[in-house]
């Protein structure tokens, strides 16, 4: 999954040790699940949702797979999974004017900038 993560051409990691191997695991084990597409055996793609915060913390798609519907499925299952705890809405933000952008407002989901670089993004019941 990191090398998914930082394999991406938009929302890029300045600082790729920022995101680290035990916060993977804490998503999955502590306060969240997370969701993985495959192709042929290997993994093309992957969301984690944060149970505690009833947000999604990162969707990814390995750039040789985007445009195959792993995004939307992977979303889709990680926003059930949330309402199913009982939240009724979830949140995530991703950066201002990029393809993730049009992406979540194409999804449905409220945009509501915040007047930085980056746009945040609701979806309710």
């Amino acid at each position: 999954m990191s090398a998914i993560r930082l394999a991406v051409a938009e929302n890029t990691l300045s600082d790729p040790a920022r995101i680290t191997v035990q916060m993977y695991e804490d998503y999955l084990e502590k306060s969240g699940r997370g969701w993985v597409a495959e192709s042929k055996g290997e993994i093309v793609a992957f969301c984690y949702a944060d149970g505690e915060k009833s947000s999604i913390w990162a969707l990814f798609v390995s750039p040789a797979h985007e445009g195959c519907g792993f995004a939307k499925t992977l979303l889709r299952l990680a926003v059930e999974w949330l309402f199913e705890l009982g939240h009724d809405c979830v949140r995530l933000s991703t950066g201002a004017g990029t393809r993730a952008d049009r992406f979540y407002e194409a999804q449905g989901w409220l945009r509501q900038p915040d007047g930085s670089s980056d746009v945040n993004y609701l979806m309710t019941k």
